[in-house]
């Protein structure tokens, strides 16, 4: 047995068809109580169902396929084109579905490389392809975030309702201040001195109140020569076009609540520029999710949505809320569900088998 397998079986072991209750209850019950609190008679007599309304609700949809689809456009050129389009969605579908369930500081990372490596991959690769997404994906946020705070002003961006502006304006600010630090550390680690970084790491664990997470450091740093190893010594072009993919994904994820302004409200609601200062919200709306304990930032998500974008929606806040999470959330769940459970099954099918092998 390997020294990583109970790791391995813990991590997917956590991964329980079950546990899509506690993110539904928790998102639910928050919307719930925003409801009964916010709720006043005739808030929603202004919206009908229109073709121009089902047209933008349709693309919403489109906008989240379009997420899904930088993911897989970006998977399939980290493993350099191994993966096929089947197999590349399936681990995305797969790896969000982890995301939902696991609290949003911790993510779908954890067990992500194990799909990887179910579809063909060697452990090495895929831990470098983990790793790899995990860094374009705070690189976007951290250019794109100070990018937005220069372009908007600044109470564009964090006016909340109820004066909370300040309070959510520190808790985006913290949440960069650590993506920015874990970026800066991976960039070192991966383009500059892997075995220096993890040296230094381990050094660092070596210290009494942190010596019980050394060895989880130590695997940490071997997953990061691997990944230097394999991606170091790519072309500019290449690091590009899985950046472009990159954004492509987020972006695409951050219109689906343009479109759905659109469907309630109409194209005369919203000028274009507030529009992008919609779009800058929510990029600070997801860095503050960094530091939500829930399943997928459930409950979270739906509070800071009602506060943080409630200017831009007069009425129906909550049920706006709603509709994007169930849009951008709640899908995942449901394929996650339906496929989990074959994938696991053949996981411990060869698991079983390669043990009998070798008995």
């Amino acid at each position: 047995m390997s020294p990583k397998q109970p790791t391995q079986e813990a991590a997917l072991g956590s991964l329980k068809s079950w546990k899509i209750l506690v993110p539904i209850a928790i998102g639910l019950g928050v919307t719930a109580w925003l409801f009964h609190k916010e709720y006043q008679p005739g808030s929603f007599d202004s919206f009908s169902l229109t073709p121009l309304s089902i047209l933008w609700f349709a693309a919403a949809v489109i906008f989240m396929l379009g997420r899904d689809f930088g993911y897989m456009v970006r998977i399939r050129l980290l493993s350099e084109n191994e993966l096929s389009w089947t197999a590349a969605f399936r681990i995305i579908m797969l790896w969000e579905f982890s995301s939902a369930v696991t609290p949003s500081a911790i993510g779908g990372t954890s067990v992500a490389l194990f799909f990887i490596n179910r579809e063909g991959i060697s452990a090495g690769r895929s831990t470098g392809i983990v790793m790899i997404t995990s860094f374009l994906d705070e690189l976007y946020f951290a250019i794109f975030f100070p990018l937005i705070i220069l372009l908007f002003d600044y109470d564009d961006i964090f006016g909340a309702e109820d004066g909370l502006a300040g309070k959510l304006a520190a808790v985006a600010w913290t949440g960069y201040a650590i993506k920015l630090a874990y970026i800066l550390l991976l960039a070192y680690g991966l383009f500059v001195n892997p075995r220096g970084l993890k040296w230094v790491l381990l050094k660092l664990f070596n210290i009494p109140f942190l010596r019980r997470w050394r060895l989880a450091i130590g695997n940490v740093g071997d997953d990061i020569v691997l990944s230097a190893n394999s991606f170091r010594h790519w072309p500019l072009m290449k690091w590009l076009r899985a950046f472009l993919a990159t954004a492509l994904s987020w972006t695409s994820r951050y219109w689906v609540v343009n479109a759905l302004i659109l469907a309630f409200f109409g194209l005369n609601h919203l000028g274009l520029l507030d529009h992008f200062v919609v779009f800058g919200k929510q990029l600070a709306m997801w860095i503050m999710m960094l530091v939500s304990p829930t399943p997928g930032g459930s409950g979270f998500a739906e509070y800071v949505f009602k506060e943080f974008l409630g200017a831009y929606i007069p009425i129906g806040a909550i049920a706006l809320a709603l509709c994007w999470r169930l849009v951008s959330y709640y899908p995942y769940l449901i394929v996650g569900v339906v496929l989990l459970p074959r994938w696991l099954g053949g996981y411990f099918k060869d698991k079983n088998h390669k043990e009998e092998e070798g008995a």
